[in-house]
């Protein structure tokens, strides 16, 4: 557990009561973690890398119960947990000092004792379509993309939930990075509160799609830890209808995700109607079946009119036939489904070109033929290296652990 690495003696007097609290806190609030070594595996492990920088507890990665129970066990009443999220979240506020209806004291010790962490800004580029890519640096200096679309069709943010990606689809970009590592919670919802302040949303109703950097299943536990400090209700409050989470499918999280009380939509990376092809196009595939994935799709508790859309990216000549579509549509029957056509966005790097219209077209009619409900995403941001599959960030160097784990996670 990466909280392990706060040691009392390293901190000032007056902080030392939140270490001990925050760990049996901790201990209260923290969820099962998936049960497989491929899931957990990860090097370095994303709490470990950002808490070991500070002995300091990160704010912004606490939900707002464990920052009750630390401002409670210090003798604060609970409401001022309540405050503090209202101040970050909703009035994207950082600095304890300018948190005017907090007592003097409280905010010296917010500032003594914890470390409000937030992405910062190094560039900002704006697409011809409105599209902006986000380029964000991290406390140790590693940097993440973020994109705003807005609208389709409404305002959205494309968030990221690794550096890197250590499924290493062969069609996107930030395969080719691997698995650099995984981001706090504080770190996956501090893009949300920063691409909200920069592009001055205010009341604004926003989306969030999980369809960035990363796998977010892969990174578990810290993303769901993410998904519930932004569904708080005294912080954004964003509700979960709002949210995308985007997966190439991994059957033991996919089955925790089903058991979980906050339930984003879900999206299954597909791209191939084959275990052998989508072997040779997604390298985890591998581990997990097609027919595992749909037989857990099929016993994923949905809501009423609630579909799980079925992402599928289109390669000139490699799973656009026709042929590819009947057994697209017959693979996805009798599930509540829609998919969701993606015509690849071509890239120096990519080994795979885009197919022509028609091509995307016809596809899409052999699909809405056989009674499955299709679309056709619009590319946004192409100009600008912002769409699905083209975002990386270059001059990341993976040390040779890294590349062991990714290697690890995809064999």
């Amino acid at each position: 557990m990466g909280r392990k690495l706060l040691q009392n003696k390293e901190l000032p007097a007056t902080c030392r009561h939140y270490t001990t609290s925050m760990d049996a806190g901790q201990a209260a609030q923290r969820r099962a973690t998936i049960v497989t070594d491929t899931v957990r595996q990860v090097l370095p492990g994303a709490s470990d890398t950002v808490l070991s920088q500070s002995p300091r507890l990160e704010l912004t990665s606490l939900e707002r119960p464990e920052l009750e129970h630390a401002l409670v066990a210090r003798g604060h009443p609970r409401f001022r947990a309540q405050q503090v999220f209202q101040w970050l979240y909703r009035r994207g506020m950082t600095d304890p000092a300018a948190m005017l209806d907090l007592p003097s004291e409280l905010r010296r010790e917010l500032a003594d004792c914890f470390d409000v962490r937030t992405p910062q800004i190094v560039s900002r580029e704006r697409s011809t379509d409105g599209t902006e890519k986000f380029l964000l640096r991290l406390a140790d200096d590693r940097r993440i993309e973020s994109v705003f679309i807005p609208d389709s069709p409404g305002p959205t943010f494309c968030i990221s939930t690794q550096v890197g990606c250590a499924v290493g689809c062969t069609f996107c970009l930030t395969g080719r990075m691997g698995l650099v590592r995984h981001l706090t919670a504080g770190e996956i919802a501090g893009q949300v509160r920063v691409l909200r302040q920069a592009l001055a949303l205010g009341t604004v109703p926003f989306n969030i799609v999980l369809m960035g950097m990363g796998e977010p299943l892969h990174n578990y536990d810290e993303t769901m830890r993410a998904l519930r400090i932004l569904a708080d209700p005294h912080g954004l409050a964003i509700p979960m209808r709002r949210v995308t989470l985007s997966t190439i499918g991994l059957v033991p999280a996919l089955e925790q995700l089903a058991r979980e009380p906050l339930m984003p939509n879900l999206a299954i990376s597909l791209h191939a109607v084959t275990d052998e092809q989508r072997a040779a196009l997604v390298p985890i595939a591998r581990k997990y079946a097609l027919e595992d994935i749909l037989k857990t799709c099929r016993r994923f508790p949905l809501k009423k009119r609630a579909r799980i859309t079925f992402e599928y990216v289109l390669l000139a000549g490699v799973n656009d036939s026709p042929a590819h579509a009947r057994t697209l549509a017959k693979r996805l029957a009798g599930l509540k489904a829609k998919v969701n056509l993606i015509p690849l966005n071509a890239a120096a790097g990519i080994p795979f070109e885009r197919p022509e219209d028609e091509v995307v077209n016809r596809f899409a009619r052999i699909l809405a033929e056989r009674g499955v409900t299709v679309s056709v995403r619009k590319s946004r941001g192409r100009d600008i290296r912002a769409a699905c599959g083209q975002l990386i960030v270059e001059g990341t160097p993976l040390s040779p652990a890294q590349r062991l784990a990714t290697v690890a996670f995809v064999t």
